[in-house]
């Protein structure tokens, strides 16, 4: 077979195996095993050694090693040891030119191969001033009216509607939702506490009044599973690295639990630990699909669209922006900006011509 075939074909078949365990995991809960899956060849073993040593997430060695993958068949003939600076930003101006991506994605694309070059290969990258950028696109983002916001909330039940309440009505992104611990959720103080949230950031948002009632009965459900768990001498959820060598029991305890976990066990994927992991994005995201279906929507419904009326709402109720930018954790105000595009009366009231008198 030609060698810049068969690189093309190593990258897709990697691409096609983990599409397919996404898929096979996004219900059952149970991702694949990260100790016995310590790559193929000798430069993603240094990769994959040089992400598990600094404490990346599972998600970001996932995407890293995917970037990886997609590098070495755009460079077909050629050894990845041999990739360089310039290779890089050539994939970059690829990227943008040939293949049309985003901005976001390109930017991804740019930290995940500097990292192999520099952590895996221990090469230096160099300046990446001289490649062809991404353009950046404004788009308008999908908001739901309030009677729409309405109409989905009735169509979903129990914890699913309960969770997507929360999402809108504190402005949470879906992994800051599905992530949060109870010892997030201050129903004293009415306030969810994000953490480590989109850059690593913490930020303090409202809770709504309407759903203290309802998440003090969950958190009583959840309480009677924690018991249940200990009684079976289950393993705590998963700590971040540092806390769970100093308090390695702390994982059992009640502020640590947590507010969404999953029904099933599950492997860790770094340890091969069986223990209650929290539900799982795709999973959230049928439910809200299911309900925007239900509800009869015209309009393509997301858990972030929840996120996007939240701020939109917010801003036609008369809250200034630059609260808003500050629930909302955004670290420029122009971010904010773009929901005064899709508000129900876009800028400083103004009316349409054709509504005038």
């Amino acid at each position: 077979m030609n060698p810049e075939l068969a690189g093309w074909k190593a990258g897709l078949n990697w691409f096609f195996r983990e599409g397919q365990q996404q898929r096979r995991h996004a219900f059952t809960g149970v991702p694949s095993l990260g100790r016995a899956d310590l790559g193929r060849t000798d430069w993603e073993r240094r990769l994959i050694e040089r992400l598990r040593v600094l404490h990346l997430s599972w998600r970001t060695e996932q995407t890293y090693r995917g970037w990886a993958w997609r590098l070495a068949a755009f460079l077909g003939t050629r050894p990845m040891e041999s990739a360089s600076g310039q290779d890089v930003r050539a994939f970059l101006s690829h990227l943008a030119a040939a293949e049309r991506v985003g901005v976001a994605t390109q930017k991804q694309a740019l930290n995940a191969l500097v990292f192999f070059l520099r952590e895996a290969e221990g090469k230096e990258p160099g300046n990446f001033g001289d490649f062809t950028r991404a353009r950046r696109r404004l788009r308008v983002p999908v908001v739901l009216s309030r009677e729409e916001t309405r109409r989905l909330f009735e169509a979903l039940e129990g914890t699913g509607r309960l969770m997507a309440e929360l999402m809108y009505g504190a402005g949470l992104r879906l992994m800051e939702l599905l992530r949060l611990r109870v010892k997030d959720v201050d129903m004293a103080r009415r306030q969810v506490i994000v953490r480590g949230g989109k850059g690593d950031q913490d930020r303090v948002t409202v809770l709504p009044e309407a759903l203290v009632e309802r998440l003090e009965a969950h958190r009583e459900r959840l309480r009677r599973l924690l018991e249940e768990d200990r009684a079976r001498g289950r393993a705590g959820v998963w700590l971040p690295e540092g806390l769970e060598r100093k308090w390695p029991e702390a994982g059992r305890d009640w502020a640590w639990q947590w507010m969404w976990p999953s029904r099933e066990l599950m492997t860790d994927p770094r340890s091969g630990v069986r223990r209650r992991h929290h539900l799982l994005d795709a999973t959230f995201q049928h439910i809200i699909r299911q309900g925007a279906r239900r509800a009869g929507l015209d309009k393509k419904a997301t858990p972030h669209v929840l996120r996007h009326s939240f701020a939109t709402h917010l801003l036609e109720g008369g809250t200034d922006i630059r609260t808003v930018q500050e629930l909302m954790g955004h670290k420029d105000v122009s971010t904010t900006q773009i929901y005064t595009h899709v508000m129900r009366r876009p800028g400083l009231g103004v009316r349409s011509p054709l509504d005038t008198p």
